[in-house]
């Protein structure tokens, strides 16, 4: 082979590799084309969860590689949510803080972005955030990492310099929030007596949850006491509560003075369960029936949530 030959192959070859090059970059979603196929999507889970549309994409944009990171290809995992111990879906294993994690892997991208939502709404941890101006996404920014959502020191200032560079924040203010956070819908109504019978009782106020009346139990309460208080009898106010004998009561337990609804209000359809936490605490703390909740969960063989499992609080159908 002579050496002009050569040296067109060479020079052919090098163009040739650089233009595979530049076809895998063009290949790749610019930032600007993540925000444009995603904004929708954002702006729904706005409207359905409280959470700003621009905190959704930004974290949309970081966490996913703007949609070319191998979480978001191959498992439409956009926002790096790992399994946890209760996740029962698909998985995809991945390199991060350790070797081989194990992350959530959803069927479409919609999957992920409606999980986000979930993950933030119904999550204790996470749920100061609601109660924060949905157009304030500094604030937002912040109270993500106040809450641990990650370990990098600077997530809050990374967030907020793609909200404002690519003027994500016009979105929130385009954007009605048709939910009240789930402070509002879990705080307690006080409210009067419409039995007579209840008048007796002038030192204790009365709250209503979920449609269902309930006191605040005090320094050594038992059943018994409040049951007599109210002029209930025992074994009822034991149904009322889901319990089958009278003990001493914690000091600020709710205890129903009428019988606890069969599903949650449906704007709390779910509750993320913390460490620890039982099926009867969850019921007492959302006024539904324990059998309710554990007919909804499959659970009727006494076992109990692990930390982060979702618990229904409706039938799923329902949702």
């Amino acid at each position: 082979m002579t050496m002009p030959v050569m040296k067109y192959l060479i020079v052919g070859f090098l163009l040739l590799s650089a233009g595979v090059g530049l076809a895998q970059q063009a290949g790749k979603m610019t930032r600007e084309e993540y925000i444009a196929q995603y904004k929708d999507m954002a702006i729904r889970q706005m409207k359905v969860s409280g959470i700003p549309a621009s905190i959704t994409l930004a974290q949309g944009c970081l966490e996913s590689g703007n949609g070319n990171s191998r979480l978001s290809v191959e498992g439409n995992n956009h926002f790096g949510i790992k399994c946890h111990n209760s996740w029962t879906g698909e998985r995809i294993y991945h390199d991060d803080d350790a070797l081989q994690e194990c992350f959530r892997k959803y069927t479409s991208a919609e999957g992920s972005y409606n999980d986000h939502s979930d993950f933030l709404r119904y999550r204790d941890r996470y749920k100061f955030l609601f109660d924060l101006p949905p157009t304030d996404y500094r604030a937002w920014a912040h109270g993500l990492k106040k809450a641990g959502y990650a370990t990098n020191p600077q997530y809050a200032e990374h967030l907020i310099k793609i909200i404002e560079e690519y003027q994500l924040y016009r979105y929130d203010t385009d954007t009605q929030v048709e939910v009240p956070p789930p402070s509002q819908i879990e705080k307690p109504r006080r409210v009067e007596p419409k039995d007579k019978r209840h008048l007796v009782v002038i030192n204790r106020d009365l709250f209503e949850r979920n449609g269902a009346m309930y006191v605040l139990a005090r320094t050594n309460d038992t059943y018994e006491l409040i049951a007599n208080e109210y002029n209930i009898k025992l074994k009822r106010l034991l149904s009322y509560n889901d319990e089958s004998s009278d003990r001493i009561l914690g000091k600020g337990d709710p205890i129903y003075l009428s019988k606890k609804k069969s599903r949650a209000d449906k704007r709390q359809p779910v509750h993320i369960a913390n460490d620890g936490e039982t099926l009867w605490q969850i019921a007492q703390r959302y006024a539904v029936r324990l059998q309710s909740i554990e007919s909804y969960n499959n659970m009727r063989d006494g076992r109990q949530p692990e930390e982060g499992q979702e618990i229904y609080l409706r039938n799923k159908m329902s949702r």
